[in-house]
């Protein structure tokens, strides 16, 4: 069987001829080739591409209770979620923890070395396979996002296997979610730890305040200077009236009856009354050992005992506060969209790609051929 040969064929294929060898070799050069090239490319070598997306936010509990209701839409993260926590999911998502963490099984190795993949996409395959090469082929092809209008994440994978596009990206995702325990476990541990050291502090001070004051008062022999001192002034005054009664009856005695033997008796009394009249004065106020000796420094040390014991009191109701705190600071993520398993590849753009090539090529054609003739016109 012979094909058959319409006579307009070999008219419209000697033309054809003739347009290309009309054409320019910096034409050929900058447009054809390379246009040929990328029809190539997307034609025959690129690999399907297939993205696999999710969303999620990261809420603080607490944030929620303090900001409810109509106030709510006055208020900025604390209506839609911890932006400090989700910056660091964002950051750590790209890390090299992330890969590291994704990679255990060789996960990404093995999705990014797949034989189907074309040599121009495959990582190592014209490169290095180093793992500083494999962070920036994973950079590449894992991106997230955060939104502060919607308060909204968006992680997106893409993979040459909708298979590897989801596993990779919902690995992430719990990655990110355990990131986001680990914030809130350290968080509230920190919280209580420091109060707990701010307790055992104050104990230890107020322990050393209670000794410094048991040693003053065994040293000194005294409970309470002030109290023991109130109690020797009534004493003292009970000395003076007794004093004062016995002078009185004394020297009636010696007015009316001088040979009178109580005079003796009295005046014996009067001379006693006197001695422990001084004797209780000395312990009040006579010397550094008296009671007024001793209430300077025990002021000093009940002063300082009883600031120990505040001090403790309020480290203790800052630790319960704590507690309390670390209780109700609660964060986690919430996921919006789940990870999904793309049916269709999106990428390339091969269409897109070929006449992108073209259409640079022209303009870039197009300016050569401006700086030639302006080149030439200089020259004339």
């Amino acid at each position: 069987m012979h094909d058959v040969v319409y006579p307009n064929d070999g008219v419209r294929l000697s033309r054809f001829r003739d347009y290309l060898s009309k054409l320019k070799p910096s034409f050929w050069a900058i447009v054809v080739i390379p246009t040929s090239i990328a029809i190539i490319y997307y034609g025959l070598l690129a690999s399907d591409v297939y993205t696999s997306d999710s969303y999620f936010v990261v809420k603080s509990s607490q944030r929620e209770k303090s900001v409810t209701g109509f106030a709510s839409f006055f208020a900025g993260e604390g209506a839609g979620g911890s932006t400090d926590e989700v910056h660091a999911v964002e950051e750590y998502l790209k890390s090299r923890d992330a890969l590291r963490d994704v990679n255990k099984d060789g996960l990404v190795t093995n999705a990014f070395t797949r034989s189907s993949i074309s040599i121009f996409d495959r990582f190592g395959k014209l490169g290095s396979d180093s793992e500083e090469a494999l962070y920036k082929y994973f950079s590449k092809r894992v991106d997230s996002t955060y939104d502060g209008g919607t308060f909204v994440a968006h992680l997106k994978v893409q993979a040459y296997t909708p298979d590897d596009a989801f596993e990779i990206n919902r690995r992430l995702l719990n990655l990110g979610e355990s990131l986001v325990n680990r914030l809130n476990q350290r968080s509230r541990t920190d919280l209580v730890r420091y109060a707990e050291k701010e307790v055992d502090e104050a104990r230890a001070r107020a322990a050393t305040a209670a000794v410094a004051l048991s040693t003053y008062r065994n040293k000194r022999g005294v409970v309470d200077p002030e109290k023991q001192a109130a109690v020797q002034i009534q004493l003292v005054t009970k000395l003076q009236d007794e004093l004062i009664a016995n002078q009185t009856q004394l020297d009636q005695l010696r007015q009316f009856t001088p040979e009178n033997p109580q005079v003796s008796v009295l005046q014996e009394r009067v001379a006693s009354i006197r001695r422990q009249m001084s004797t209780e004065m000395q312990k009040v106020a006579g010397g550094a050992q008296s009671l007024a000796g001793s209430v300077a420094g025990y002021e000093r040390v009940q002063m300082d005992s009883e600031f120990a014991a505040k001090q403790l009191a309020s480290a203790m109701a800052s630790l319960e506060d704590a507690k309390n705190e670390a209780r109700r600071q609660q964060i986690y993520v919430e996921r919006i969209v789940a990870p999904n398993k793309p049916d269709a590849a999106l990428y390339p753009k091969r269409l897109k790609g070929v006449v992108s090539v073209l259409l640079l090529g022209l303009v870039i054609y197009g300016i050569f051929q401006l700086l030639v003739a302006a080149i030439f016109e200089h020259r004339q």
